[in-house]
């Protein structure tokens, strides 16, 4: 067994040392925990330290340890019409599987290495701060909206739209616009 590198206090490392190996053998996790840092993508994530709900089953398998349930927790954005702030709900699914390392290394050995993304178990410990990201990141929308009918901002002064929906400009065509410098110099000629 090579030594451990995965902190066993850390919040997102499970210890599977109680499943010993015997298939069929399950546990049940339940714990919240504070989000790791950047959590999302540019426009929406999960804020840093807010809380994420785990729900989780580790079940022996032949294989490694599996990991299934959900994680629960709150995204924070900009809507990418209005920028105004953006809060979404998530409840991602999870499923992993923490291969035994000397199964990891008889695949690699017999040239069954398909997956290369294989999560392996560091002694009796899962990390689960990767699987974690790779659940959630997916689910968070790629294009946030505040509301589906946002109508966004004004294209020539950025008023946000949403706030008043008869906003218009008075328009004058490009080609226009000297002619309508030659008549605001007529009438100021009238008027002296």
């Amino acid at each position: 067994m090579r030594p451990s590198h995965l902190d066993p206090r850390s919040p997102f490392v499970l210890e599977t040392h109680e499943l010993g190996r015997r298939p069929g053998s399950m546990r049940t996790v339940q714990r919240t925990v504070a989000a790791p840092d950047e959590l999302g993508s540019g426009m929406i994530g999960i804020p840093s330290g807010s809380d994420l709900e785990l729900d989780l089953r580790l079940e022996a398998v032949m294989e490694g340890v599996l990991v299934t349930g959900s994680i629960r927790g709150e995204a924070v954005g900009e809507c990418v019409r209005c920028l105004e702030k953006v809060v979404e709900p998530v409840d991602a699914p999870i499923q992993e599987l923490y291969v035994y390392p000397e199964r990891a290394q008889a695949a690699v050995t017999s040239g069954d290495d398909e997956d290369e993304d294989v999560r392996e178990l560091e002694g009796d410990l899962v990390d689960l701060e990767p699987a974690l990201r790779d659940s959630v990141v997916p689910t968070l929308p790629f294009r946030p909206l505040c509301r589906p009918d946002c109508p966004g901002l004004c294209s020539q002064c950025g008023a946000r739209l949403a706030d008043d929906p008869d906003h218009a400009h008075d328009l004058i065509d490009p080609r226009w616009a000297a002619l309508g410098g030659l008549a605001g110099s007529d009438d100021e000629k009238r008027e002296s």
